[in-house]
């Protein structure tokens, strides 16, 4: 007979994390190497990524680091939250020059889409006044987030300017990746906040759970490719 110990070890067979980024029967020889499955797996993973960012962003209760500094500037230059990220992103790429990081079409395509998406949720997702309902949206978000950076980092198409950044940095000082990401996303939020952005809870909770999402997510996909 199933029984709920059945479902629990199936689910948490599905739900173990993966450690490595999958390698999956779409992932590209190259950051240009380009086909029809490849490119829909992309655009839609960035599409998820971006509706992500846009329910942290309406659960009110804080957004995710680059999001708060994103929104920062849009409060106060009048830009859109969409156009704001879109800029922060193009301002990164140029970042990349002097540290000699290579972009790929994934990398393009991750400045572009993303912003279109997050403005796209902005402007249709509901606002929460709830503390329990913004909670909820968040970690929605923040699960969303996961699953869509697995999707997207499968295809092997370049990394998105922040995380371009961020290994392009952990290179070139040798200091540990993960202090390096501390660092950046520490100094985005406090930038941001300083400037208006909405930091609190959501920050805090996308800070602690969205490298599990990730992994989980990474796992998942490992694991259905396998098949």
């Amino acid at each position: 007979m199933f029984s709920s110990f059945t479902l629990f070890a199936i689910l948490a067979r599905w739900l173990k994390p993966h450690h490595t980024i999958p390698h999956t029967p779409w992932r590209s020889n190259g950051r240009w190497d380009l086909s029809l499955l490849r490119l829909l797996i992309l655009i839609s993973g960035l599409a998820f990524f971006g509706f992500g960012e846009a329910l942290l962003v309406q659960s009110n209760i804080g957004n995710s680091p680059w999001s708060v500094f994103g929104q920062g500037i849009s409060r106060r230059t009048g830009l859109s939250l969409g156009w704001s990220t879109f800029y922060i992103s193009c301002a990164i790429l140029v970042l990349w020059i002097p540290l000699k990081e290579r972009f790929g079409f994934g990398t393009l395509a991750n400045a572009v889409v993303i912003p279109l998406t997050l403005q796209l949720g902005v402007d249709h997702l509901p606002l929460q006044h709830g503390y329990l309902s913004g909670i909820a949206m968040a970690l929605a978000g923040i699960a969303l987030v996961g699953i869509s950076t697995a999707m997207y980092i499968s295809c092997g198409l370049g990394p998105g300017p922040r995380d371009g950044l961020m290994t392009a940095l952990h290179h070139r000082t040798k200091i540990r990746i993960g202090r390096v990401r501390l660092a950046i996303e520490a100094s985005v939020v406090l930038m941001g906040f300083a400037l208006g952005g909405n930091a609190g809870l959501g920050t805090i909770l996308f800070a602690l759970f969205v490298g599990q999402s990730v992994a989980i997510s990474c796992g998942v996909l490992a694991r259905i490719t396998r098949q």
